[in-house]
């Protein structure tokens, strides 16, 4: 099998970033990406039960979230925060409520969970060079 075949059938079983189960409520989990050559830092966020993830990198300044590591909810576990400049986000779509970035969104990374094991595929942007 050619290199661009393996990669091509890699992209489409996506990466094991965590069990189903692994995370509770509230918490978030860092994974890395291959897109293209590039590494994608991005996370897996639980929020009320549900899976989300997207890459780590704020919309108002190209910069991790994290104010900690691996640290991205505001005390109250209500929205993601950026430590650079508060830029807030709401959980479940990513959309930027409160900051410099108002109406952005974060970068979705796409996820399929099946056989309690959660996989991660590159965003479309990632894959197109963007």
């Amino acid at each position: 099998m050619s290199a661009k075949k393996a990669a091509k059938k890699r992209r489409r079983r996506g990466k094991l970033v965590a069990r189903a189960d692994e995370l509770p409520p509230g918490r978030t989990k860092k994974f890395l990406l291959k897109c293209n050559g590039n590494t994608v830092e991005a996370l897996l966020v639980n929020y009320e039960g549900r899976l989300r993830a997207y890459v780590n990198r704020c919309r108002h300044i190209a910069l991790s979230l994290d104010w900690v590591d691996n640290e991205f909810f505001t005390e109250d576990g209500r929205y993601l925060i950026c430590a650079n400049h508060g830029a807030t986000y709401e959980p479940t779509t990513g959309e930027c409520v409160w900051g410099p970035c108002f109406g952005a969104f974060l970068q979705s990374v796409p996820l399929e969970i099946a056989g309690g094991e959660v996989r991660a595929f590159c965003p479309p942007e990632a894959e197109d060079g963007g």
